[in-house]
C-alpha cells in the first residue's frame, strides 16, 4: 500500500497478496480479503492494473488462489475457509469467464460437498488450495482438484463452465495424532495441499495425519 501518496485501506479485514498466477503476460492475483486483481505484466517493470474485483462482503472474502485456464478464457478462484464452520460463512470456488481481462465475470461457483453434514462435523471446511496444472504435473482445463479441509479432496468437472460436477472425492478417516499447536480447534481432518501428476497419481497432505497417496482415474 502506498501511504505516502494518500493510499488507504477500506476493506472489511485483512489485505494481502496469497500469491499471483502468470499466463500469457496476465497476472492473477488473489487478495484475501482484498479480492481478485488481473494485471498486465508484458512489462515486468511497470505492471498495470485491468480489473479488481471484491465481493468480500457480502461473501466471507480470505481469496486464496486464482487459477488461469488460458486455452479455454476461464479464471478459477477459490475463498480459502480459515476459522470452524461454525464462525464463518460458506466460502467457495468460483468460476471466472475472462476473455476480456478487463471485466472479468462470475459465472459460477462448484457445488459445495454434501456427502456428509460438515457443519455438525466442524472444524475448518470449505476450499484451500486448488492443483494449478504446473508443467511438471496433470495439466488439464477440464478439471479442477480443490482441497476441502474436513471435507478432503473434491474433483469437480468443469467442460461446461455454467454447471460445474463434483465427480469425484477423497475424505480421509480422522487423524490418529495431533501435532497442530493451534488451540481451540476441532481435532477433525485437515486437508490441505495437493499436487498431481501425470498418471492421475494425487499426493495429499493433512496437517496432522501427513501424506495420503491417491489414483485417479478418468
Amino acid at each position: 500500500m502506498w501511504k505516502a501518496g494518500g493510499e488507504t485501506n477500506d476493506f472489511n479485514g485483512r489485505v494481502a497478496l496469497h500469491h499471483a498466477i502468470v499466463a500469457d503476460d496476465v497476472a492473477y492475483g488473489a487478495w484475501r480479503n482484498g479480492g481478485l486483481t488481473v494485471l498486465d505484466v508484458s512489462d515486468k517493470s511497470r505492471p498495470r492494473l485491468l480489473a479488481h474485483r471484491n465481493w468480500c462482503p457480502p461473501y466471507g472474502g480470505n481469496t486464496h488462489r486464482a487459477l488461469p485456464l488460458p486455452d479455454r478464457n476461464l479464471l478459477i478462484v477459490d475463498d480459502e475457509a480459515s476459522a470452524d464452520i461454525s464462525e464463518e460463512p460458506t466460502k467457495h470456488v468460483w468460476v471466472f469467464d475472462v476473455r476480456v481481462k478487463t471485466n472479468p465475470i462470475s459465472i459460477a461457483t462448484v457445488p459445495v460437498p454434501s456427502d456428509q453434514d460438515y457443519k455438525k462435523k466442524g472444524g475448518q471446511f470449505g476450499p484451500h488450495n486448488l492443483w494449478e496444472n504446473r508443467s511438471a504435473g496433470f495439466v488439464t482445463p477440464e478439471y479442477v482438484f480443490a482441497t476441502y479441509q474436513s471435507g478432503g479432496l473434491r474433483i469437480f468437472d468443469i467442460r461446461n463452465p455454467n454447471r460445474p460436477e463434483e465427480v469425484a472425492y477423497f475424505v480421509p478417516p480422522p487423524p490418529a495424532g495431533w501435532f497442530d499447536p493451534r488451540t481451540n480447534i476441532k481435532k477433525v481432518l485437515h486437508s490441505v495441499d495437493v499436487w498431481v501428476e501425470p498418471d492421475g497419481l494425487i499426493y495429499l497432505t493433512d496437517y496432522n495425519a501427513g501424506l495420503y497417496v491417491l489414483q485417479w482415474e478418468t
